[in-house]
């Protein structure tokens, strides 16, 4: 129990492994263990942390990849900091009633539970725009944990923001706020991007003192830019440190 296993995560079976020892705690941790996805190419940290480590929540949904990518550069953020990211995902939904979603993803990282969310110490939150607002798969989770905000499990843990959208003007703004809100009623202590980044102030792409954010095109295909990676792994580096000191 008090050893730390460590391995690659080569296929879904693996995947189901890493769910099984989080769910029945067969092992302290998983630490920076990394897959390649198939649709976006890029690696991401797939953790499995023990309850006595100190860790960032890394919560994001993604529907073509681009809130994926930033989540990826965002754990390396939090890294520097002497943290460990958890990075984690939520299912789709449904308009039915009826299961349609298996407990593991085919791709992606594993989704969240709410041991995920008490146990961390800090938590970055990532969405594609929907009109202005989070996408409804995140939003339905986060309306779920209302067991968590009575337990007063988010008081004093910082919290950052990110997203991507298809068109310039597209929301991010207000796609960060309307994420901010259901955290604002857990306690927690809402973190931005300050313009000490010269990223902020450099950006002709994504980016806002809000938290980071992506232009992503109209079809999806448009690689971070420098500055959008800049930002992503200042964020994750700035709530890594305050959990430290709070």
């Amino acid at each position: 129990m008090g050893t730390t296993a460590s391995k690659l995560v080569k296929d879904n079976a693996d995947a189901r492994a890493v769910h099984f020892c989080r769910k029945n705690s067969r092992a302290t941790q998983y630490q920076k263990t990394e897959k390649r996805f198939n649709i976006t190419n890029v690696p991401c940290l797939i953790l499995c942390i023990g309850n006595r480590m100190k860790n960032i929540l890394i919560l994001y949904y993604s529907q073509n990849g681009s809130t994926l990518k930033m989540a990826h550069h965002i754990s390396q953020g939090v890294q520097t900091s002497g943290l460990e990211a958890v990075v984690r995902t939520v299912p789709e939904i449904s308009p039915t009633s009826e299961q349609t979603t298996p407990a593991i993803p085919e791709k992606g990282a594993i989704y969240v539970t709410k041991e995920d969310i008490k146990n961390c110490a800090g938590i970055i939150t990532g969405s594609p725009t929907r009109f202005g607002n989070m996408a409804a798969p995140l939003k339905y989770f986060l309306d779920s944990t209302s067991d968590l905000w009575f337990k007063g499990d988010l008081i004093n843990k910082p919290a950052g923001f990110f997203t991507s959208t298809s068109s310039m003007h597209g929301g991010q703004e207000s796609t960060i706020l309307s994420m901010m809100l259901p955290l604002l009623h857990h306690g927690a202590i809402i973190v931005g991007t300050p313009y000490s980044e010269t990223a902020l102030q450099n950006t002709v792409t994504g980016g806002t003192p809000y938290g980071p954010s992506h232009y992503a095109g109209l079809d999806s295909s448009l690689p971070l830019s420098k500055d959008e990676i800049t930002l992503c792994k200042a964020l994750g580096k700035r709530i890594g440190l305050l959990a430290q000191k709070l």
